[in-house]
């Protein structure tokens, strides 16, 4: 609802990755019934709020800050504050999808968490959830940028910190090796002649910008990432 819903693209995972067959095709029409939203069990919640935090991390530093505390509210399903949420969040996507409709510039912003997280996804034979994919893309590319020295310090502790609020894990249950992950980084969907491309944060609220929105950057920093992870017990 905060998401796939609105933009107009759709997308379809193929087993070399995901999201690799799509078109784009706006609806004229987009309805958000809020009230279903309280049907869904909490761990659902907590799947759709990763793409709201995602919003947030790049363009409203005050939105995540309000999601932060709008957390045990929007896990238990509160109308008010679940509506106000989805509002915010397509108003966001809705303001970049209309600047750059085919994603050829300023809509790659929305990817951040996404070349990771695609590849958990992939890697794991798509049993792992999307929202705890991403989530787990957003941590580890915040550390990737902040090893670059391109993303303030402390920014992936902090969005690691969200992921645990809503109750989702930092690292899939099911060894996934890293060789498996960069190989389906190198087919993402933004990866240009085999070489993967990542979105940075500059700090929590702005994408950092280099020749474009994304950048590439080399497969040895990415396996730095993840060894230090997996040093830290949270990657396998």
């Amino acid at each position: 609802m905060v998401d796939a819903a609105v933009g107009g693209k759709t997308g379809v995972d193929v087993p070399a990755g995901k999201n690799l067959v799509g078109a784009f095709s706006p609806p004229r029409l987009v309805v958000a019934d809020t009230a279903t939203i309280g049907s869904l069990p909490r761990t659902e919640r907590a799947q759709g709020l990763v793409e709201a935090v995602k919003h947030g991390a790049i363009v409203d530093a005050s939105y995540l800050d309000v999601l932060e505390a709008d957390l045990p509210a929007l896990l238990d399903g509160d109308a008010d504050v679940t509506t106000r949420a989805v509002l915010r969040s397509v108003a966001i996507k809705a303001q970049v999808v209309s600047e750059d409709e085919r994603e050829t510039g300023l809509r790659e912003i929305l990817n951040f968490g996404h070349t990771l997280g695609h590849a958990l996804e992939a890697a794991a034979d798509y049993a792992l959830p999307h929202g705890t994919a991403v989530g787990m893309g957003m941590v580890l590319e915040a550390r990737l940028g902040e090893s670059l020295g391109v993303t303030r310090s402390g920014t992936a502790d902090h969005l690691a910190s969200i992921v645990v609020q809503l109750g989702l894990p930092l690292s899939p249950k099911s060894p996934t090796g890293r060789d498996a992950i960069l190989g389906f980084v190198r087919s993402d969907k933004k990866a240009r002649q085999g070489r993967a491309r990542y979105v940075l944060l500059e700090v929590l609220g702005r994408v950092a910008r280099a020749e474009g929105w994304s950048r590439e950057i080399p497969d040895q920093e990415v396996e730095s990432i993840l060894e230090d992870w997996a040093s830290r017990g949270k990657m396998p």
